[in-house]
């Protein structure tokens, strides 16, 4: 306890680090276990060794036996096999036991034995007629084993010696079995014989050549043939390798065939229908497959395989050749005889579909398809280089394309929607599930089919001759009004389950039903109601835009909304990605498509297609660029009220000018325009200035008829007046650039070239004195027709735009399209007179169309040539170079916000007339007037009394315009002031008219003393029409 002298227990303390003991032993450990794997390694080498050793010793055996065999054989039997008779075929004699033991199909001598066997045997069965008695005598039920098991193991070796003597054999692989003295025909005739379905051991022979992989062989043997098939077929001859597939295929397990199931990647489908252009080669085998109900079974196994997501498919041939478009190709070339079979059923065109969508999908877009698709850019070339991969053979290509054409498609889809009713009944339990199948099926296939292949092949078929629009219309609506959409079943392997249900029916019903509203004519929508009732279509506007906007702003997939859909890649990265894409897109085609309608003639209100979701903050997004809802404005504004896409063009307008002409206080372009040569005056002038000068501020002089400067200063209300006259002028049908409508609405004049030898010069002067009024914000009362408007937004006009211009040639167009005789017996041709002028011209709507007869098969072509020229060829020169002077200062994206109605608010203003009361609510009082003074209330109503007509010369007197802003005086610049004038009251004084001051939108009114005096005279000073002179 205390300290007793002894140090011997003090702790020892070793600085030399770790022990040597621990050192030691971590080596030894480490040496025990490498000692260890040596000796294991030595083990397995030995024992490898002896492997080796027996099976060689093993093989050595067994082919010094086989030679000893085969001796045996060549002297009891003959080289030739000229000692074997009848007997030897049967179960006593040692022939068919040797031969099948030593048999190498690439031994010579074991070939020519076997090929002499089957002569043999043909022959000896020619004599007699019975193939069973031959192997077996005359008991076979009590033999059956080993005359099976001789039969299977003859039948293989034939197919064996085949395969690995193909490429000496290659021009014999498939001629006909006319020409027997082939060997390869004697060898694959002896299997035929073999496996004829009459005998007793037909199953078992098959089954045993279908475990041993025979469709491999047998697909090798194929290919080398058609390698060489051009060089000596027997043309229209069904070849013995035909019927030998022929026969085997119809094995498939089902009673009385007794035949096991094989794997799927061994199998008829996997590796006979990938070869290339199959049906061409063996068009025997097509009708047996398609025929005999083999298809509905073999496409059941394709369709479980793609259920389970399983690749059975052999290795291509080539980069040409891919195993998967093989495979399709010759799929769809039997559709059209498997969809005509009797026992064709609903089950199999699921499966059908399924199969067809799976191998669509993985198909590149074919080079001749896609009309809406455009050139790719640098961007998406540099993507990767899938694009480049996939280069499929031309021929195939057409294979796949032609075999989706309209007779296919109604098979389809008749086979899917038969047994769907289309009656209207209650709609609040849901589709059933054999309709959701059937639609699930129709839309996976045709979402992949309208990425792949050229839509305008198939699209009219869909429309017209199906049922597919009314079907899909009752499906949705069934799921709207039950509040639940019903998720599809996996066509679509990458489709989730949380995916919304209406994603695939509307990429499917959009385009379809957009095509049907291009051909569909006026009386078909409005009066008759086909194809969808009103009622129904405003149900379809409110699914459309709710589904629109859940994709483009609720739940967005990407930020760049206007990406190709070209993009290849990105199809195969993100194929989720690509179908909201595309329904983002063919969602907004069709609602704009049906907002035209609507303002054809109004069947649902403008604000249904107004989102719900557009706020403020929506609005403060949407002028600034690469945001999203940028670029939902550009894609779909009609979600957007037309007040505030008014309000984002007009501080779009602002900006501009004030990049353009803030800088300049004073004006450098200044115009001296003669009021009776004004039109002259200003094309010289405004022509002259460049681009950025046509944006800068412009001011005006006029000089009148004496030659004398009209008094005024232009701050802004003498270049407006000069607006509006230049366009009264230049747009005035009797100086012949322009002409009218029944309506009394303007488009360019065909014949304008035969009147003014500059007449296309004109148009582009024309249209940028238009692009400038509406940069300055100047509302010029210019009634543009629809059709015309639409060119300005590079739209192409449709049938249904012709009767705004002529209403007799569409209602004569409308009674061809319905006639019910032989409208060849009217002697109509694919011409077109033209009346200019009394000139007299005929032109021809198609290539040699003055030798073409209009009948009842391509009368509908025939009316849309017909409106396609009247609508767009003839005024395709006038309207181009309008567009080039228009869009010197208004750019496509501005006015790409506005439909064509919207479009002509945005030129002339509304049509409703003054406001008086709005107008009285934003003006400012100066010189002692306010707003409850007298005169002041004297002067509203005496506005408020004036006609619709003097009430516009008034807004005209006061602002240089007969139209007030589009969204009120609220926002006129600067606000409309009344001030008074004449200080002292005086009887001269209240003799002066009012004057105005439009550059200010300035009214100087007098305090006159009565209703009628004021009356009087704001009525002279608004009619005096005497110029700026007045103020």
């Amino acid at each position: 306890m205390f300290f007793s002298g002894d140090s011997s227990t003090r702790k020892r303390v070793d600085l030399g680090g770790r022990s040597s003991k621990e050192r030691d032993r971590q080596k030894l450990l480490e040496q025990t276990r490498l000692e260890r794997n040596r000796r294991l390694w030595l083990r397995q080498q030995n024992s490898a060794a002896l492997k080796i050793q027996k099976c060689f010793r093993g093989r050595r055996a067994v082919e010094a036996e086989h030679s000893k065999v085969r001796e045996q054989f060549f002297i009891a039997y003959g080289k030739r096999c000229q000692n074997v008779d009848r007997l030897c075929f049967g179960l006593d004699s040692e022939f068919l036991r040797q031969l099948l033991f030593f048999f190498n199909a690439q031994n010579v001598g074991d070939f020519s034995a076997l090929v002499e066997t089957c002569r043999l045997l043909q022959q000896f069965v020619r004599d007699s007629g019975d193939i069973v008695s031959l192997f077996a005598g005359m008991d076979y039920s009590s033999k059956h084993t080993l005359v099976d098991y001789r039969v299977k193991q003859l039948a293989y070796a034939c197919i064996q010696a085949v395969h690995k003597n193909r490429n000496q054999l290659k021009d014999q692989l498939l001629m006909s079995s006319e020409k027997s003295s082939t060997s390869t025909i004697l060898l694959l005739e002896a299997v035929v014989m073999l496996i004829n379905p009459k005998l007793p051991w037909v199953c078992k022979v098959v089954g045993y050549l279908l475990e041993r992989n025979a469709y491999t062989l047998l697909r090798d043997i194929i290919l080398t043939g058609k390698e060489s098939m051009n060089t000596c077929t027997s043309i229209g001859k069904v070849s013995s390798l035909e019927r030998l597939v022929g026969l085997i295929i119809s094995h498939v397990g089902q009673a009385p065939c007794i035949c096991p199931d094989i794997d799927p990647q061994w199998s008829f489908s996997s590796q006979i229908l990938t070869v290339p252009f199959l049906w061409h080669l063996f068009p025997y085998l097509k009708e047996v497959f398609a025929t005999r109900g083999l298809s509905q079974h073999y496409i059941h196994q394709m369709a479980l395989c793609v259920q389970n997501h399983a690749n059975v498919l052999p290795n291509d041939i080539s980069t040409e050749f891919p195993g998967y478009a093989c495979l399709l190709g010759n799929i769809l070339e039997t559709a059209a005889v498997a969809f005509s079979q009797p026992d064709c059923s609903f089950d199999m065109a699921i499966n059908f579909a399924a199969v067809l969508t799976f191998l669509l999908e993985a198909l590149p877009p074919l080079k001749s398809s896609s009309r809406e698709s455009i050139e790719m850019s640098e961007d998406e070339m540099s993507l990767g280089e899938e694009i480049t991969e996939k280069v499929m053979n031309k021929d195939l290509e057409q294979q796949i394309s032609n075999a989706i054409d309209p007779r296919f498609l109604l098979q389809l889809t008749n086979v899917l929607f038969g047994g769907i009713s289309l009656v209207n009944g209650s709609y609040k339990q849901g589709p059933d599930d054999k309709e959701v199948a059937a639609v699930g099926a129709a839309c996976a296939f045709l979402h992949v089919t309208f990425n792949t292949l050229p839509l305008e092949r198939i699209m009219t078929v869909l429309a017209y001759r199906t049922e597919l629009v009314p079907v899909l219309w009752n499906f949705m609506k069934k799921c709207h009004e039950n509040e639940k959409w019903t998720s599809l079943p996996g066509q679509l392997a990458y489709l989730s389950g949380d995916a919304p249900g209406w994603l695939l029916p509307l990429a499917v019903f959009c385009p379809v039903y957009k095509h049907m509203l291009m051909i569909v004519d006026n009386e078909e929508f409005y009066e008759q109601e086909k194809p969808l009732s009103l009622k129904d279509i405003r149900c379809l506007i409110i699914i459309l835009r709710q589904a629109l906007w859940q994709l483009l702003w609720v739940n967005p997939t990407t930020s760049n909304l206007v990406k190709s859909v070209t993009d290849i890649s990105a199809h195969r990265r993100n194929p989720v990605e690509l179908i909201q894409h595309r329904v983002g897109i063919v969602v907004s085609e069709l609602l704009s498509q049906l907002q035209d309608w609507n303002n054809r003639r109004q069947f649902t209100p403008p604000s249904d297609f107004h989102a719900d979701g557009v706020n403020e903050y929506f609005i403060s997004q949407a002028v600034i660029e690469n945001t999203r809802a940028y670029d939902i404005l550009k894609q779909a504004p009609f979600l957007v009220p037309f007040t505030s896409r008014v309000k984002i063009f007009t501080s779009q307008l602002a900006a501009a000018r004030q990049r353009n002409g803030s800088h300049a206080v004073f004006s450098r372009n200044r115009f001296r325009i003669r009021r009776d040569h004004i039109l002259e005056d200003a094309f010289t002038q405004l022509s002259a200035l460049s681009e950025e000068d046509l944006r800068g501020l412009i001011r005006v002089t006029f000089v009148n008829e004496f030659g004398v400067e009209e008094a005024g200063i232009d701050g802004g209300g003498i270049f407006k007046d000069f607006m509006e006259n230049i366009t009264r002028s230049a747009f005035d049908v009797q100086y012949g650039l322009f002409k009218e409508t029944v309506d009394h609405l303007l488009y360019p004049n065909p014949g304008s070239g035969m009147i003014h030898e500059q007449h296309l010069q004109y148009f582009h002067f024309l249209g940028t004195v238009l692009g400038k009024a509406m940069f300055e914000g100047i509302l010029v009362d210019i009634p543009f027709a629809t059709f015309f408007l639409s060119k300005l937004k590079q739209k192409y006009n449709y049938l249904n735009d012709l009767p705004s211009l002529d209403p007799e040639l569409y209602r004569h167009l409308i009674f061809l399209k319905h006639y019910e005789g032989d409208l060849s017996e009217l002697e109509l041709y694919f011409v077109i007179v033209n009346n200019e002028y009394g000139e007299q011209t005929e032109e021809e709507l198609l290539l040699g169309g003055k030798n073409v007869r209009v009948t009842n098969e391509n009368v509908i072509t025939f009316i849309h040539l017909i409106a396609n020229h009247r609508l767009n060829f003839q005024i395709r020169q006038q309207s181009s170079h309008f567009l080039r002077g228009f869009q010197q200062l208004i750019q496509k994206d501005w006015i790409d916000m506005f439909n064509e109605h919207e479009l002509q608010l945005l030129i002339s203003g509304s049509l409703d007339g003054l406001d008086v009361d709005d107008l009285r609510t934003n003006t400012h009082y100066a010189g002692g007037y306010h707003s409850e003074h007298y005169v002041v209330d004297m002067f509203w109503e005496v506005l408020k009394s004036f006609s619709l007509e003097n009430q516009m010369k008034f807004l005209k007197f006061v602002t240089g315009c007969s139209r007030g802003p589009l969204l009120g005086f609220k926002y006129l610049e600067p606000l409309f002031c009344i001030q008074r004038a004449a200080g002292h009251a005086s009887e001269e004084a209240l003799e002066r008219l009012p004057t105005s001051a439009t550059c200010m939108n300035l009214l100087k009114l007098p305090p006159y003393r009565s209703k009628a005096q004021m009356e009087t005279k704001l009525l002279y000073a608004i009619n005096a029409d005497a110029g700026f002179d007045l103020s």
